[in-house]
C-alpha cells in the first residue's frame, strides 16, 4: 500500500500531544482561505500593541533624510528578489512624516506615522494595497517590512541605514 507523504503541518501535529487548540489550528492552517485572515489578525495585533504602548517621554525621533539598504522580497508571481532600496523622508511634523522611494516598477510617494512608543511606525501609499511597518533600531538604523494580501500578495523586509542630512 502506497502512503502519501505528510505535509509540514501534519508532521507538527503528529510529533506533539493532541489538544483542542491544535485541532482548531490544524483546520485553520490546512485551509488556504484561513491563512489570509490569520495574517490580518496578526498584523492587527501588532498594530494594536504599538498604538496602545505607553507613550515614551523621549523626543520623537527625526526620520528626515536618505535611508538605504538591502530589501529582500517574495511574491508568488515574481518569486524571491533582492535589491538596494533607497528612500528619502523629505518632511516630518511631529509623529507624521512623508517621503518617496524608487523601486523596480517606478517611484512611490508615501506618508506615515511614528507610534507613541517612538520605536514603531507604519507608512502607506495612496497607490498601493499594502502596508509598510517598521521599527526604529537606532539613530541611524531602521527596519521596514512590507505586507500585501490578495492576488498580488507580497512580503519583504529591508534594514536601512541613514546617510547624509
Amino acid at each position: 500500500m502506497h502512503r502519501k507523504k505528510p505535509v509540514a503541518y501534519e508532521w507538527y501535529f503528529s510529533l506533539t500531544p493532541f489538544t483542542t487548540e491544535k485541532m482548531f489550528m490544524f483546520k485553520f492552517i490546512k485551509s488556504k482561505a484561513g491563512l489570509l485572515p490569520m495574517v490580518a489578525v496578526v498584523t492587527a495585533l501588532v498594530n494594536a500593541n504599538a498604538c496602545l504602548a505607553t507613550p515614551n517621554d523621549d523626543p520623537i525621533p527625526n526620520l528626515v533624510g536618505n535611508w538605504s539598504g538591502e530589501n529582500k522580497t517574495y511574491s508568488e508571481k515574481k518569486g524571491y528578489a533582492s535589491w538596494i532600496k533607497t528612500i528619502e523622508i523629505t518632511e516630518q511634523n511631529g509623529r507624521i512624516f512623508k517621503g518617496h522611494f524608487t523601486y523596480m516598477d517606478g517611484t512611490k510617494q508615501f506618508f506615515g506615522v511614528i507610534y507613541p512608543d517612538n520605536t514603531s511606525f507604519t507608512w502607506v501609499s495612496s497607490d498601493s494595497k499594502g502596508y509598510n511597518q517598521g521599527r526604529i533600531l537606532g539613530t541611524n538604523k531602521l527596519s521596514a517590512c512590507y505586507t500585501e494580501a490578495g492576488a498580488d500578495a507580497t512580503v519583504g523586509c529591508a534594514e536601512l541605514s541613514k546617510s547624509g542630512k
